[in-house]
């Protein structure tokens, strides 16, 4: 994650919390500044996501070194699951066909319920060829879910996309 950093700073109001954690409330950008400034500080942004952005006084260089502490531990997070394989459970994912026959719905219906009941979860995708399957295939995962709502729950909605539909179950 990028911190920003008092003039990196681009909003003109933020969200101001002090150097002992105290509300100061939405200031503007200059007097937030300011006050960095006279307090021998600095004004570091802890999120962009909301608006006017939440920042914070902290002692003058911490945020940096905090900033470039918490990257060296992602990176060597991230190169450690790499090299064991990956510590995040893998995802199984299941194929279907907008227009399926009965007999193979089955066979991967069972599959499906296999994994679940594994605890392990389930990426069920239909690939469409057209525009005209999409509904179609919507329809297919919509089935699927239903027959598996007592093995498993959504965890995201029904995807629908331009060359099919997808849809993540989790077990329950």
């Amino acid at each position: 994650m990028a911190v920003l950093i008092n003039e990196q700073i681009r909003a003109s109001e933020v969200v101001l919390t002090g150097l002992r954690g105290e509300k100061l409330g939405i200031v503007s950008r200059e007097e937030a500044l300011a006050m960095a400034r006279s307090a021998g500080a600095d004004l570091v942004c802890t999120s962009l996501m909301s608006s006017p952005p939440p920042c914070s006084l902290t002692p003058k260089g911490k945020a940096k070194a905090a900033a470039q502490k918490e990257a060296a531990a992602t990176r060597k997070a991230s190169a450690g699951s790499a090299a064991k394989g990956g510590s995040k459970e893998k995802v199984k994912e299941l194929r279907f066909t907008a227009h399926i026959e009965e007999h193979d719905y089955d066979t991967k219906l069972r599959q499906a319920e296999k994994h679940l009941h594994s605890g392990k979860p389930v990426q069920l995708v239909v690939k469409a060829s057209g525009a005209k399957e999409a509904a179609a295939s919507k329809a297919v995962l919509e089935r699927l879910v239903t027959d598996l709502k007592e093995v498993g729950t959504k965890e995201t909605g029904i995807q629908t996309g331009g060359k099919g539909s997808q849809v993540k179950l989790n077990p329950r």
